[in-house]
């Protein structure tokens, strides 16, 4: 199958299939994060990650998994509120081939680094996606990473449930690396930056986070990330920034919700 690029045409989720509309198992965004708070170094460890994952066969073998064996994958790029960059538009992905393809698409394209971390910004962003293409999806999956909690732009929580509340289900992939090989983290620690996405950003069915505290682990984890997004696979009932004795998170930041 050829890899084929989908052109722009609204599509409500739940509109019924029209003549010549594909019909996939999944569409998913993948919404990167690159403020300039990551290193050039990173940045290109976590680019490779996503072109790595879309080269292994456990991909390929997750996505012929499907009832259809076809999902849509746009990959974009993120940072302040007033960057949003799509590197690659809606792909349809059917086979180990196409998403070879993909990947070295991907690989090709220059990494930048812009200021900022606006993870509401990037959600809608994401989110405006989804009206921008010419299929009929099973599920719908904005997967986000990011280094840091959301500084600039809308409050992010009230953004997320909008999105949720319309059928989307928003992932994360919290990005925490250690600094000069010391015990310290970037900014914030871990298990934080981790709560942090599981009580403001990721929500809708089966939503889960996947965190990155070893540049050395991006790889595994994008592609655990990935198979488990395509495949559908079940996320746990309780998720762990719940449990006693976890802190209270205030998601807000100054900013107005429009209407």
């Amino acid at each position: 199958m050829a890899l084929a690029l989908i052109a722009s045409y609204p599509c409500s989720p739940s509109a019924g299939a029209e003549p010549g509309t594909l019909g996939v198992d999944l569409e998913l965004v993948l919404a990167v994060d690159v403020s300039s708070s990551m290193s050039l170094s990173e940045q290109r460890v976590q680019r490779d990650g996503y072109v790595n994952a879309f080269r292994h066969a456990d991909l390929a073998r997750a996505i012929g998994l499907g009832a259809r064996g076809t999902i849509a994958v746009s990959y974009l790029e993120w940072a302040g509120p007033n960057y949003h960059r799509v590197l690659l538009p809606w792909t349809i992905i059917g086979s180990y081939a196409d998403a070879r393809q993909f990947a070295d698409a991907l690989a090709i394209e220059p990494i930048s680094a812009q200021p900022g971390t606006s993870i509401s910004g990037a959600i809608l962003s994401a989110g405006d996606l989804f009206s921008q293409i010419r299929t009929v999806a099973a599920r719908r999956v904005i997967d986000i990473s990011g280094d840091g909690p959301n500084n600039a732009g809308l409050p992010v929580a009230p953004i997320r449930d909008r999105l949720t509340g319309s059928g989307i289900t928003i992932n994360g992939l919290p990005v925490s690396l250690r600094r000069g090989g010391s015990n310290a983290f970037q900014s914030y620690g871990a298990r934080y930056l981790n709560l942090y996405y599981e009580h403001c950003v990721i929500g809708g069915p089966d939503a889960f986070v996947i965190g990155i505290d070893d540049l050395n682990l991006f790889e595994v984890a994008i592609r655990q990330k990935l198979v488990r997004e395509i495949a559908g696979l079940a996320s746990r009932p309780r998720l762990a920034s719940y449990l006693a004795g976890s802190p209270v998170f205030d998601c807000s930041i100054i900013g107005t919700i429009p209407r």
